[in-house]
């Protein structure tokens, strides 16, 4: 299979790239740093040079060509203004499902937030804005046509995974693993059976497979 993630600098996408990579899958994805190029390439992974902030629908078409699946799972820091997060969270959202239309693809897999992730803490002026733009991008993509699945995970930890987690099309929130996360990514790009599914992902009891597998079933 091969794979095109965007975001794949970031702590989540390099551990999906590397699950990837592992299982012995093709592995592409922008970078805008030049410094992240040996990095990237050392892993295997073929490097694109580019921001999904700024980059043309017709460019991202190019870079995904002959791809068989795009992994979104890019998002604007916390240093970033709004008008960052509209260009990432939403605009970038957008920009791929042009793109995957422009190049001739269809399959999508959006790694999306929690619907109330962590309301209770205070993440600044702009969360909220943060929240509007990822509801908006879930939105487009669920009306795309295209081949997709959301993935709402709840808030991110970088602890250690443990392998097991509860994913369903609704969850109550606490907290997920980076690592647990991008394994349940991997097991869903391995099951492309699993299509149009708008899933909640959390900690819990069932192992990784078995929570893919269940979800295939229903």
């Amino acid at each position: 299979m091969k794979v095109f993630i965007l975001g794949i600098t970031g702590r989540t996408g390099n551990r999906i790239a590397q699950l990837l990579i592992s299982q012995g899958h093709a592995v592409s994805g922008l970078y805008r740093r030049a410094s992240d190029v040996s990095r990237l390439q050392d892993m295997g992974i073929h490097a694109v040079s580019g921001d999904i902030a700024t980059i043309r629908e017709h460019d991202l078409a190019k870079a995904i060509a002959g791809t068989d699946v795009l992994v979104f799972t890019a998002g604007a820091g916390e240093q970033d203004d709004e008008s960052m997060i509209d260009a990432v969270d939403y605009g970038g959202v957008k920009k791929s499902v042009a793109a995957l239309r422009l190049a001739g693809l269809s399959r999508l897999l959006l790694v999306s937030v929690f619907p109330e992730a962590a309301r209770e803490k205070c993440f600044g002026g702009s969360f909220e804005h943060y929240m509007s733009a990822k509801k908006k991008a879930d939105v487009e993509v669920a009306n795309s046509g295209l081949d997709w699945v959301i993935l709402r995970p709840s808030s991110l930890k970088d602890d250690p995974g443990t392998g097991r987690v509860s994913l369903g099309l609704a969850n109550f929130h606490t907290e997920i693993t980076r690592d647990d996360l991008a394994s349940t990514v991997v097991a869903l790009l391995n099951t492309p059976r699993i299509t149009k599914k708008i899933l909640e992902l959390t900690e819990g009891d069932d192992p990784i497979a078995s929570a893919v597998s269940a979800i295939q079933l229903a």
